[in-house]
């Protein structure tokens, strides 16, 4: 279960980061940066998003973005087609810190990243990367929370654009009914074409339309 020990052995204020959506065929990355405050209420439940329902997930996001200082942000389809989908992740980790900075004054001191790779554009900062980070440290918890359940909104916001490939509940990932989908129907706009899986049910690159 994650605890604040890590975040204690820092002195400043202190940041987890994480991210949803590295491994899914479709639709963006997304990552959270949170501080927690001092007074924020331990909340037993939180822990890895992964391993809570949807309903707790929820109601815990409700709770974090209420009490805590926080970031949100995404990488696009497109800027994962072009850059890869680690260096998306690392830009929308840098992005996700730099919504928090503008939306709360905390003076981050050192940043606790999920994984073992720091982030490109980060290089300025005390940056503590912690493998199961999101098992391990309440803030990087938190924002694992935050990452997913945005993510997972915006894959039920185009599932109800694109009904057949049931994002609704895969969420993007290669399940058997989401191959079975690219099989029949071929990709859309919102998969990631530099993927194998899709890039080979691919005739010509797709192309968005313009708004």
């Amino acid at each position: 279960m994650p605890s604040f020990l890590i975040e204690r052995k820092h002195t400043g204020p202190v940041a987890g980061i994480d991210e949803a959506g590295r491994g899914p065929l479709a639709g963006p990355v997304v990552a959270a940066c949170v501080h927690i405050p001092e007074k924020f209420p331990a909340l037993k439940k939180v822990k890895d998003s992964k391993k809570l329902d949807h309903l707790t997930r929820e109601a815990l996001f409700t709770e974090i973005t209420r009490h805590c200082a926080f970031g949100i942000a995404v990488a696009d389809v497109e800027e994962i087609d072009q850059i890869n989908i680690l260096q998306a992740t690392f830009l929308a980790m840098c992005r996700a810190t730099d919504s928090m900075s503008l939306a709360f004054n905390v003076p981050v001191g050192t940043f606790l990243v999920d994984g073992n790779r720091r982030p490109r554009g980060l290089e300025n900062h005390n940056v503590v990367t912690i493998v199961s980070g999101d098992d391990k440290s309440y803030s990087i918890a938190c924002a694992s929370i935050l990452a997913k359940v945005t993510r997972d909104r915006i894959m039920r916001q185009l599932a109800h654009e694109h009904p057949q490939y049931g994002w609704e509940s895969n969420m993007g990932y290669g399940t058997p009914d989401h191959m079975n989908a690219l099989r029949e129907h071929g990709p859309c706009i919102h998969h990631r074409q530099s993927f194998a899986p899709v890039r080979e049910r691919l005739p010509q690159p797709l192309k968005k339309q313009s708004a």
